[in-house]
């Protein structure tokens, strides 16, 4: 993959965008306790937003940032403290998040967060570390960090580590937000959940194979998510889920339909349209 730098916006700005799940299949669990998955990633032009204040004293701090989560507990911190016990390095920063994803709802926030602080203290920090070493770092704070530190669309196996770029369509959606935040430890701990699946093939994926194992477990535990899958059905448009949720979206055919679709939401869900994007908008917000 050829290297090219992120760049923050005109605002100083960092965006850390959503992604949605299009496929995801669990093979099986493993002996660590983790599940072996198939899934493809493709991201959004919806995104949080970072900013980063250099500090002299060392410190690693968090401004604004998700109220409910403690700063030493925060991706951005984390990401930040693992970064400089990667490379020795000493310095500090106050970093500050703008919150636009949802927690547990399946778009990746946290992790995007912690791969655009891996790429923005790289370069504010002038550590020199490249794509696949900031890559590394990242799958120690989760499995999905390095989807969006590489930042590319991709078909992904393993715990989601293994990945391969494709080339996608990059239709716009519609998603919708429920009022509750999904467990991912609760879906994947169900002994409801099915953990056999046969794996597919990319083939299999374009030819409109998309299922996500997840949703049987997440909509008998979460009433909004049935609840928005049977809305959008309502709405003549083809629901998923994403990730283990509890966000759920449709492929919808232009800009306008999208639009006009999450503006026909019901209250209780919080809905956007947004367009899909095979390249990361952290790679090319200029």
């Amino acid at each position: 993959m050829p290297q090219i730098v992120p760049r923050p916006d005109a605002d100083g700005a960092w965006p850390a965008p959503a992604k949605l799940n299009l496929m995801l299949r669990v093979l099986g669990r493993r002996v660590d306790g983790y599940h072996s998955l198939q899934t493809v990633f493709q991201f959004l032009d919806r995104a949080d937003r970072l900013y980063f204040t250099p500090r002299s004293d060392g410190r690693v701090l968090r401004g604004r940032g998700c109220a409910e989560i403690a700063p030493e507990q925060d991706l951005v911190v984390r990401a930040a403290m693992a970064l400089r016990a990667a490379t020795g390095s000493g310095a500090g920063v106050e970093i500050a998040v703008e919150k636009v994803l949802p927690m547990g709802g399946g778009l990746g926030g946290g992790s995007s967060d912690a791969a655009t602080a891996l790429h923005a203290l790289n370069q504010l920090w002038d550590l020199g570390l490249d794509i696949e070493r900031l890559a590394e770092i990242g799958l120690a704070l989760g499995a999905d960090v390095p989807v969006f530190v590489r930042g590319q669309a991709c078909w992904a196996e393993g715990v989601g580590e293994e990945m391969a770029p494709v080339a996608l369509p990059e239709p716009w959606y519609v998603v919708l937000i429920p009022p509750e935040s999904v467990s991912t430890a609760a879906v994947f701990n169900d002994p409801e959940l099915t953990r056999d699946s046969p794996p597919i093939t990319m083939a299999d994926f374009i030819a409109g194979e998309r299922p996500n194992d997840c949703l049987r477990v997440v909509a008998k535990r979460y009433p909004t998510v049935a609840a928005a899958f049977d809305w959008l059905v309502a709405m003549e448009a083809k629901p998923q889920l994403t990730g283990t949720g509890g966000c759920v979206f449709a492929t919808l055919e232009s800009a306008e339909t999208a639009r006009a679709v999450a503006g026909r939401a019901p209250k209780q869900y919080r809905a956007f349209a947004a367009r899909g994007h095979n390249r990361s908008p952290l790679f090319a917000w200029q």
